[in-house]
């Protein structure tokens, strides 16, 4: 594809996005298919139509038909689509609502313990945890916190479900045989747990950063466009189509998903964007920088389980909730995260072009 080829393909997808996103959001405001969020400082979105990465599904489909002739795009929308298909699933058993967590204050004047946090006078945490609703009734008669509102968990499936569905897609790579060669060196067999991995992660990291407005589409679309850069300064032009694809789905949802968003992707988006990014990266062949542009969610992935296995406390879980719980507005995280993304992928090409 030519330079023009190549900018009609974006614009394409780009005008696509814009269109579907606001057809879809329609759609889910008329069937009331909203978001209900359980961090405190974002109940004030109650009612924002979720489930928008559906629209992505859309424009991915016009593309796979309008260039399935070229196997590098079709492999990766390919890819896009059936990631696209396993998160909706996702999203739709999570409309049925599993529990309902009480909402509580801290209304006594000294910091009080609640399962695993510390809560400050004034504060608001949801009792989440079985230490924690083992705990409230006690405070609730000891009058140190009071019931302010209830918020409903939604129905996930279980982790090993959702692993084992990431697994098969990245198997599903794996054994299309176009993975050959990582970095320089030749794969074989070894293609197989390559891709599942890359998929995993992936998947995993888009999903965990998909938690402020226009955060994911943000942070993938800016990775997409470096990716493009770099391959046009390298001499890798054959991995601009999916990038391009990519930068376009990402900034056709932001003209609905910056802050403040209208619509939310939901799993259905963050499983299109981890795969198609994974898929991308790996037939691409750009391991290292692909890896160094997706460091931003990486790094909130590697906190994340720095928690959960204990070695660190937050307050609110991922990092970009504890950020704002302790009062940085979502704005100021979301542009930080952004420039975090854009000066890792500066250092990348940088450093290609003057040490490599």
């Amino acid at each position: 594809m030519n330079n023009i080829e190549m900018l009609i393909l974006f614009l394409i997808t780009l005008g696509a996005t814009i269109f579907f996103t606001w057809y879809v959001k329609r759609i889910l405001l008329q069937a009331k298919i909203t978001d209900n969020p359980i961090v405190s400082e974002h109940r004030f979105k109650v009612g924002t139509p979720t489930m928008g990465g559906i629209a992505f599904l859309f424009t991915v489909s016009m593309i796979i038909a309008l260039y399935f002739q070229n196997t590098y795009i079709l492999l990766v929308c390919f890819m896009m689509m059936i990631g696209g298909i396993v998160g909706l699933v996702d999203d739709l058993i999570g409309l049925k609502v599993k529990e309902v967590q009480k909402l509580v204050v801290n209304i006594s004047d000294e910091t009080i313990t609640l399962g695993r946090l510390d809560v400050e006078p004034n504060e608001e945490v949801r009792v989440a945890t079985p230490k924690a609703k083992a705990e409230v009734e006690g405070l609730l008669k000891a009058g140190k916190v009071e019931v302010i509102g209830e918020v409903p968990i939604k129905t996930e499936p279980e982790e090993l479900e959702k692993i084992i569905c990431q697994i098969v897609l990245g198997l599903f790579l794996g054994l299309t045989g176009v993975v050959t060669t990582l970095g320089g060196f030749s794969l074989g067999i070894l293609a197989i747990p390559v891709c599942v991995i890359a998929i995993l992660g992936c998947i995993n990291s888009v999903n965990l950063i998909d938690g402020m407005d226009g955060l994911a589409a943000g942070i993938i679309g800016i990775a997409s466009i470096s990716c493009c850069i770099y391959g046009d300064l390298f001499g890798l032009s054959h991995i601009l189509p999916p990038f391009l694809i990519l930068a376009g789905v990402c900034f056709g949802f932001l003209v609905f998903n910056k802050y403040p968003a209208s619509i939310f992707m939901g799993d259905t988006g963050s499983f299109v964007l981890g795969v198609g990014y994974a898929a991308a990266v790996l037939i691409g062949d750009i391991p290292y920088f692909g890896v160094l542009a997706l460091g931003v969610p990486i790094i909130s992935v590697v906190v994340s389980l720095l928690h959960r296995a204990h070695i660190i406390k937050l307050p609110v879980e991922p990092l970009h909730h504890t950020l704002n719980h302790y009062g940085m507005s979502e704005i100021k995280i979301v542009l930080s995260y952004w420039g975090c993304t854009a000066l890792l992928c500066a250092i990348g090409i940088i450093a290609k072009m003057y040490l490599f």
